[in-house]
C-alpha cells in the first residue's frame, strides 16, 4: 500500500488524495447484492481451502453516527462510497458492534433500547469451507426493549453481554441478556440471561459456559462507598438455556467497575485495587492486587484486556473525568505497574483500545493525538512503552463543537485505526505499524461516534512474557 503523507503536510497534495463521500444518499448509495458461490456440482467433503470463490477481500465498512442529527451513516470502506443513511428511534444513541462485527448495536439508555443495523458483510462456516457474504446494509426489525438503562455492552469469544442497570425511582431491578450475531439473525425471542432482585450499576463478562456477572449485597453488607456499586463477582453456568449461580467469589470488590479478560483471567476494577478470577476447570481461583501508591486516592474504573495480552491495562481516575494514571496489570504475577508514558499536561484521554491482534495500545486524547504502545519484555516484566504518536488534526481544538469528541475505532482484519474528528468533519485511517495516514473520508456531518464492522481476521497469538 502506498504511504502518504503525515496529516500535516498532507494539505499539499489533498486534492489527490481524498475521496469524498457526498451528503447526497438518494445518488450515492451503493447497492450491493449478495455474492452468489458457484455450485460446480462437487461435493467438496475435504475442508480444505477451496481457493478465493468463498472468500471477500474488502477492508470492511464504517457505522458513523451524525452529531447533528439522529442518523447513522454506513460507508464502504474499499471505496469510500455512502451505502445507506438510517434515521434513528431515539435522538440519544452510542454506538458499538455485535460479537462478530456483522451488526451496528445502537443502544439508547434513557428509552431502554437495544436496536440493530445489518452492516451487510459476515462470515458462515460451512464446514467444508469458509463462505463470505456481501449485501447492502439492513435495519433489522429486531429489538431488546424488555431491559431496564441497558448500560455495559461487553462481548467476548462471539458473545454479547448486555447488562441493564434497572432503576430506583420507578422500582426496576438489574438485569443481564446475552446473545449472538446469530440471535440477531434468527431474531430469537426469548435470551439467556440473570434476573436479579435489585439495581445495580454492573457489568457482566461472557465466557463460554459461564457468564462472570456483579453482584450487589444489601447496603449493611456492601462494602462500597456508593451502594449502587456492586462488591461481589458470581459465577454463572449455562445449564438448560438458563444460566445458574454456581459460584460466588469470596473477595470483595468495593465500588466495583469495570472488567475486561485474556485468555487466562477476568479482572474487575475496585477501589482497593484490581479483582482476579482465574479460571481452574469449572472453578474460579480470585485473588486481589492492590493498588499501587501512582494511583492514589483515584479508582482503576476502566480495564482493557485481549486473548493476545498477558497484561491488562486499568485506567484510574476520579468520577467524572479529570487527571488519570494508566497501569498495567500482570496477572500471573499478581502485580501492578504505572506505565512510564502518561498523557501530557493539557490532555485527557478520550478513547482507548487494543490493535486487532493486541499488539498495540491506543489512547486517543483530547488534544488530536494517536498515541500508540507496545509491549516489552525487560528482566522477566512487560513494560509498555511508547511507538510514536500519530496528529490527527489539522484544526484548532479549543473549536470542538460542544458536546463532541473525537472518537476511534479498529479494524478487526488488519493493522488499521479509523479516527472521526467533528471539527474537520472527516475520518482518517492510521497504519499502526507504519504510524501514518494512509487514507482519509470526507463527511457532511459532524461525527458524534464511529464503529468498524465486517469480517474479522483469525489471529494466532504469540504472547509477551
Amino acid at each position: 500500500m502506498t504511504k502518504l503523507f503525515k496529516l500535516k503536510l498532507i494539505a499539499l497534495a489533498i486534492s489527490s488524495t481524498l475521496i469524498t463521500a457526498c451528503g447526497d444518499a438518494e445518488t450515492n448509495i451503493v447497492e450491493k447484492d449478495p455474492i452468489e458461490v458457484p455450485d460446480d456440482g462437487h461435493d467438496h467433503g475435504d475442508g480444505g481451502d477451496h481457493g478465493d470463490e468463498y472468500t471477500i477481500d474488502s477492508l470492511g465498512r464504517l457505522a458513523i453516527l451524525a452529531g447533528d442529527s439522529n442518523e447513522a451513516n454506513f460507508f464502504d470502506l474499499d471505496d469510500n462510497e455512502l451505502l445507506d443513511t438510517f434515521t434513528l428511534t431515539n435522538d440519544s444513541n452510542t454506538l458499538s458492534s455485535s460479537p462478530d462485527f456483522r451488526y451496528a448495536v445502537i443502544a439508547s439508555r434513557a428509552q431502554d433500547y437495544l436496536g440493530f443495523i445489518d452492516g451487510g458483510l459476515w462470515r458462515e462456516d460451512h464446514g467444508a469451507h469458509l463462505h463470505d457474504y456481501e449485501q447492502s446494509p439492513e435495519f433489522s426489525s429486531y429489538e431488546l426493549t424488555s431491559g431496564s438503562r441497558p448500560t455495559h455492552l461487553v462481548k467476548h469469544d462471539g458473545k454479547l453481554a448486555v447488562f441493564y442497570d434497572g432503576d430506583a425511582a420507578s422500582g426496576t431491578i438489574a438485569s443481564v441478556e446475552v446473545l449472538t450475531d446469530n440471535d440477531i439473525t434468527s431474531a430469537t425471542a426469548t435470551l439467556p440471561g440473570i434476573s436479579y432482585d435489585i439495581n445495580m450499576h454492573g457489568v457482566a463478562e461472557p465466557r463460554g459456559e459461564h457468564l462472570l456477572a456483579t453482584i450487589r449485597r444489601d447496603d449493611a453488607q456492601s462494602t462500597s462507598n456508593a451502594k449502587i456499586l456492586p462488591d461481589q463477582v458470581g459465577v454463572y453456568h449455562f445449564h438448560d438455556g438458563e444460566y445458574e449461580l454456581e459460584q460466588t467469589l469470596e473477595l470483595t470488590c468495593p465500588d466495583l467497575h469495570g472488567a475486561a479478560q485474556n485468555h487466562d483471567y477476568v479482572a474487575f476494577g475496585c477501589s482497593d485495587g484490581v479483582l482476579l478470577a482465574h479460571q481452574h476447570d469449572d472453578e474460579y481461583h480470585a485473588e486481589k492486587v492492590i493498588n499501587i501508591a501512582a494511583v492514589g486516592g483515584l479508582r482503576i474504573g476502566s480495564i482493557y484486556g485481549h486473548e493476545g495480552s498477558e497484561t491488562f491495562i486499568g485506567v484510574a481516575s476520579g468520577h467524572g473525568g479529570g487527571p488519570a494514571v494508566i497501569v498495567s496489570i500482570n496477572p500471573a504475577k499478581a502485580e501492578m505497574e504505572e506505565f512510564e508514558w502518561q498523557l501530557a499536561d493539557g490532555a485527557s484521554a478520550v478513547s482507548y483500545s487494543f490493535s486487532a491482534n493486541g499488539e498495540h495500545f491506543l489512547v486517543l486524547d483530547s488534544l488530536g493525538f494517536l498515541n500508540v504502545l507496545e509491549a516489552h519484555a525487560h528482566d522477566d516484566h512487560i513494560h509498555w512503552e511508547l511507538a510514536g504518536q500519530v496528529d490527527i488534526t489539522q484544526e484548532d481544538v479549543t473549536t470542538m463543537p460542544e458536546g463532541m469528541k473525537f472518537s476511534m475505532t479498529v479494524a478487526q482484519n488488519g493493522q488499521f485505526a479509523y479516527v472521526a474528528d467533528p471539527i474537520a468533519q472527516h475520518v482518517v485511517q492510521v497504519h499502526l505499524e507504519d504510524l501514518e495516514i494512509e487514507g482519509e473520508l470526507e463527511l457532511t456531518f459532524p461525527p458524534a461516534a464511529i464503529t468498524w464492522l465486517g469480517i474479522a481476521q483469525e489471529e494466532e497469538h504469540d504472547h509477551v512474557h
